[in-house]
């Protein structure tokens, strides 16, 4: 069982203030109900990672929660800064300078990732934002690394180190076919790779009041024509993760009225803004960044408030 609404940990500052708010709002968060938690091995180059490792520890010293009680997420792909292998990268392996999906330089990111966070296993290990290499490689070669990078996965996951991977994204899973990733076709490769009970399991995708293209945009492969992306992942077995809630605040202020008549029960936009992106059909977690013990609170006042029903919301569009 996981909760509808997941910690997010991408922005702040580099600071001490910040890191010491991440730290005691995932304490908050844990202890208020929330129990996914998402990170990436470049948030605050590292320090997000960490800061959740010294929560995590506090928590799980203090005989309040166990391991197997919180769902742990983070990512590798990007090229961080004092965080690369100590033998170096080969360049032809490297899109624009800054993407990697090596399965040496994922060996390594997910060590470091482990050593962060303080745990042995990852409970969903993301490619982060692998649309990024389409910019950079043919479509061919990009499946033929994601292939690549698949194996090694499930690599992973036989080591116990894992025990699902998916893809975080940007814009991959919310523009047409053409210009960013197949769904379906990730989850052939998967079963090519890992067979029928392959654990690419996860995707996590913009969805919120101003980005809704992962449940309204017609770009996956269906039997009677094209459907979205999220309808998709159900089909395929795979969970659908909601990233961006409040679009980075920018919903967390000014939402219209009629937004606010059709979510009601709640005090502020920002809550109406996670509400909508946590009840959307398809998605079972809705990540909100939270480096402040006081916006977690604010946050846990939804745990008092059933999802909404957005079925008269979504217009299929191709």
């Amino acid at each position: 069982m996981v909760s509808s609404i997941g910690l997010g940990s991408y922005l702040g500052e580099m600071d001490e203030v910040t890191s010491r708010g991440y730290t005691e709002s995932v304490k908050a968060a844990v202890r208020g109900g929330i129990n996914f938690i998402d990170t990436s091995l470049n948030y605050r180059h590292q320090l997000s990672e960490r800061n959740i490792g010294e929560a995590l520890a506090a928590l799980f010293d203090s005989g309040e929660f166990q391991r197997d009680e919180i769902v742990i997420c983070t990512k590798a792909g990007y090229l961080v800064p004092n965080a690369l292998p100590e033998g170096g990268l080969d360049p032809a392996e490297i899109a624009g300078r800054m993407h990697c999906m090596d399965p040496g330089f994922l060996t390594d990111q997910l060590s470091r990732s482990q050593k962060n966070l303080g745990v042995a296993g990852i409970d969903v290990f993301y490619l982060h934002n692998p649309e990024t290499q389409l910019q950079y490689v043919p479509r061919d070669r990009f499946e033929s690394r994601m292939s690549t990078a698949f194996l090694a996965l499930e690599g992973f996951h036989r080591q116990s180190a894992i025990r699902y991977y998916g893809i975080a994204t940007w814009s991959g899973l919310r523009v047409s076919a053409d210009e960013g990733v197949v769904l379906t076709r990730l989850a052939e490769l998967a079963a090519e790779v890992g067979g029928a009970n392959h654990c690419f399991r996860f995707i996590q995708l913009p969805l919120n009041l101003a980005m809704l293209e992962g449940a309204s945009l017609l770009r996956e492969p269906g039997e009677a024509g094209p459907i979205s992306t999220l309808d998709a992942a159900s089909r395929l077995g795979i969970t659908a993760i909601a990233s961006a809630s409040t679009l980075q605040t920018r919903l967390a202020n000014g939402l219209p009225d009629q937004i606010r008549e059709r979510l009601p029960g709640l005090d502020t936009d920002a809550q109406r803004a996670i509400q909508f992106a946590r009840s959307a059909p398809g998605i079972t977690t809705a990540l909100v960044g939270m480096s402040n013990p006081l916006h977690v609170a604010e946050n846990l006042k939804l745990a008092g408030v059933s999802p909404a029903n957005l079925s008269a919301w979504f217009r299929p569009s191709r």
